[in-house]
């Protein structure tokens, strides 16, 4: 199977299945020297667990991480970064009835129509628990963004039809509330909402917002690696994403360019911009504000409601989905943003090194002087 690396120079290859042995990543081309020890993944991983509340699936799971390699003392070594997170409470009988029937809304289908063999248990490598790879490598991602002073929020901004406006982001209450939204009130409304859809054995989707503050200006290049699009194919690989947005996103096609448009201005010579509708990006760069990316999830495909569908020989048939899954992907799927959002920026910092011949002039000669 091709395209289980992300990146260039931080570069990410994820492993394992559901019902596998375990789960895993190995990470290449982190800077040697970076703290780093199991805790700092596990905080990131803890936010993506089952088992969280009721609205998550009951799949219990520790997921704890473990390095096995490209850490010595508690830093990075420069060489790749091996990380095992152990599979302990798979149901595989809950899935039995699935080995010849397709699950509307999953990969059983196309995966089965690519390979001619899938893993069933689960959805296999379809399954949302390969974002656990994604999570460890961009809980490390995120360290190297904070050393360079670059922050990273990650919260729901809408559950199915509850969502809060701008003016209402209340960000220390995103860890208050089990739906990780930025308003204690919001997350109750979408409480009720999401109650009613257990009862009615449904599902919903949302949107999940990132902010990064701290970026540098001129992150990114302007023509197929832009900042935006390279963002886009990283969160829209979140297998239930739909839609990604920068800034205004859809929004923006309704609004005048005299609207649209972000003034520049300058304050004791430094230059911003007085709105941020673009969110952040001009041209495919990073412009110096702060970077706004937005992401639309579907709702949980996985749902005990009767559904319509056929088996492998093209017997029609009807299917109710049993086993522990998500009335709603997007609380636990935050962290999983984020962690794309931080890898993505982590591998153009990198790559933004040696774009301009005085800062590589500037470093090597640095360099000398202290050997």
């Amino acid at each position: 199977m091709s395209g289980s690396t992300f990146g260039k120079l931080f570069r990410v290859t994820t492993w394992g299945e559901s019902h596998g042995a375990a789960i895993g990543a190995v990470i290449d081309g982190c800077p040697a020297g970076l703290p780093l020890n199991e805790s700092d993944i596990q905080t990131f991983l803890d936010r993506r667990k089952p088992g969280q509340s009721k609205y998550t699936t009951k799949r219990n799971e520790t997921d704890q991480a473990e390095i096995l390699s490209g850490v010595f003392e508690g830093r990075t070594t420069g060489t790749p970064i091996s990380i095992i997170v152990r599979n302990q409470d798979q149901r595989s009988r809950d899935y039995g009835n699935l080995a010849y029937t397709y699950r509307p809304g999953h990969a059983d289908y196309t995966f089965t129509q690519k390979y001619g063999i899938r893993d069933y248990r689960g959805g296999g490598r379809s399954s949302g628990r390969e974002t656990i790879g994604r999570v460890a490598a961009g809980a490390i991602a995120s360290l190297l963004l904070k050393e360079l002073g670059i922050e990273l929020a990650a919260y729901a901004r809408s559950i199915g039809p509850v969502s809060v406006p701008e003016d209402e982001y209340r960000f220390s209450e995103i860890t208050e509330n089990s739906l990780y939204m930025p308003n204690n009130q919001a997350a109750a409304k979408a409480a009720e909402y999401l109650d009613s859809l257990i009862a009615a054995q449904d599902s919903c989707g949302g949107t999940i917002e990132c902010q990064v503050a701290g970026l540098p200006a001129g992150l990114g290049e302007p023509v197929f690696d832009k900042l935006d699009a390279c963002l886009a194919k990283a969160v829209m690989s979140i297998g239930a994403v739909k839609a990604v947005e920068i800034g205004e996103g859809l929004h923006a096609a309704s609004l005048t360019g005299s609207i649209n448009n972000d003034a520049f201005a300058s304050e004791n010579g430094r230059i911003y911009k007085k709105t941020n509708h673009s969110g952040g990006v001009l041209g495919g760069m990073s412009d110096g504000s702060t970077l706004i990316v937005r992401a639309a999830v579907k709702p949980t495909p996985s749902i005990s409601r009767e559904q319509q569908t056929v088996t492998e020989d093209g017997e029609e048939t009807s299917i109710s989905i049993h086993g522990r899954h998500d009335p709603i992907i997007v609380p636990r799927a935050v962290v999983v943003v984020e962690a794309m959002t931080a890898l993505t920026l982590a591998d153009l910092l990198l790559e933004n090194m040696g774009s301009r011949l005085d800062k590589v002039k500037a470093y090597y000669t640095e360099e000398k002087n202290v050997q």
